[in-house]
């Protein structure tokens, strides 16, 4: 990290001496030529199709934002090793890779950090910072001009996987985050609340604008039985959890408490890690003919999970606004999640909540009748609907670009 500082130091110093060469002027004129509506997206690995509720998030979000304002002009920072060469495109969003390692502890503050560079080199006026990690240069954002949105996905630092150096820096980023930026929208109604509380001085800065409910109709895709076929699944036959092999998504602990249950149906996990770990591969050697890994999915095969599953079962101990959760339900299908306040803010009925890492009240709810677990699909679709997000997310552009 100090080195990272001291690259932004020396990138503010070269930024300087250009007002006294031609560079400088050469680039005043490319900002004169910018679009009066750009936008700069960083703090993901990227869109379309990569793992991660973040760029999730961001491939659902960015796509609405920019149909109620096609003049808008965005441009979407990568990171190279999730990604093909060279520009791409999503639609009409523009889709830069840039150079990053695939490291857990470096690769998100980096290619930040190059983004940040990129944004200020391409004359963008608003960069638009995914997650407090990759906030916590937002300070150094504002130092070299540009107007700074951050969106919070939650308290990273309450993840398992890190150490205590990553979670002080984590938390520098919230801290920088919240205190520095133009303006941070939170994803969750108890995060909104608890940073209101914590930092006072900036609550008028604060907005909640959720995570949505994606468009998952599995019927648009093609024959659910053969994709379910594929997967040697039968409709309704299996209970079905979606996330990284990662600590805080509690997946060992819902493979003994599906062990325990009885169930009849079979357990699939879809998800993969980003980078091998401990958890990663124990959790792999607990698969069977019963306890199925099937690795990351496209979106057209997972959602076809989702609409055939028995259950859909999220046994997290951390999320910001789980978008997994959203997509089950978008589906339709029964749900039953841990209790904790980030699931809680989705507004299931409390039948659908078991208290988070109790293996024998997880193995009860998965052992009995499943049917009692079906939600209300339509009520979470107009609670968390991505049109209306889209919209209250580009009056903050909009606002922060005057």
């Amino acid at each position: 990290m100090v080195a990272v500082y001291r690259t932004m130091i020396s990138a503010r110093r070269a930024l300087r001496s250009e007002r006294h060469t031609g560079e400088w002027s050469s680039r005043m004129a490319n900002e004169a030529e910018a679009p009066a509506m750009t936008v700069a997206v960083t703090g993901l690995r990227g869109i379309p199709g990569i793992m991660g509720g973040v760029e999730t998030h961001c491939e659902e979000l960015l796509r609405r934002v920019n149909e109620l304002e096609p003049s808008l002009d965005i441009v979407v920072f990568g990171r190279s090793p999730y990604m093909a060469e060279g520009e791409q495109r999503y639609g009409p969003i523009r889709v830069v890779p840039l150079p990053a390692p695939k490291n857990q502890s470096l690769e998100a503050i980096i290619s930040t950090f190059r983004g940040v560079i990129e944004a200020r080199r391409r004359g963008v006026r608003l960069l638009h910072i995914h997650a407090i990690g990759p906030g916590l240069l937002t300070p150094f954002a504002r130092m070299l001009g540009l107007k700074v949105l951050v969106t919070h996905h939650g308290t990273d630092y309450d993840r398992a996987k890190w150490g205590l150096m990553a979670r002080t820096m984590l938390r520098l980023g919230e801290w920088a985050s919240v205190r520095m930026a133009n303006g941070v929208i939170c994803v969750a109604p108890s995060l909104t609340d608890e940073l209101k509380r914590r930092f006072p001085t900036s609550a008028a800065r604060l907005y909640h604008i959720p995570n949505g409910a994606p468009e998952m109709d599995a019927r648009a895709d093609g024959d659910d039985e053969d994709a379910l076929e594929m997967l040697g699944l039968a409709p309704r036959g299996y209970i079905l959890a979606v996330g990284r092999l990662v600590p805080e998504k509690g997946f060992d602990y819902l493979i003994e408490a599906y062990r325990r249950s009885g169930s009849d149906k079979m357990l699939v996990i879809v998800g993969a890690a980003d980078h091998a770990s401990e958890t990663s591969r124990r959790l792999l050697s607990m698969g069977n003919d019963r306890v199925r890994f099937v690795g990351q999915l496209p979106r057209t095969r997972l959602r076809q999970l989702y609409s055939n599953a028995a259950l859909f079962v999220l046994p997290s101990f951390h999320e910001g606004l789980p978008i997994v959760a959203l997509e089950a339900a978008h589906c339709g299908a029964p749900i039953l999640m841990s209790d904790i306040e980030p699931n809680k803010n989705v507004g299931l009925p409390e039948h659908n909540y078991f208290p988070v890492g109790d293996a024998d009240a997880l193995a009860e709810g998965l052992g009995g009748s499943l049917d009692r677990y079906a939600i209300d699909s339509d009520a979470v679709r107009q609670r968390f609907d991505w049109n209306d997000i889209a919209a209250r997310t580009l009056d903050i552009y909009r606002q922060l670009l005057r």
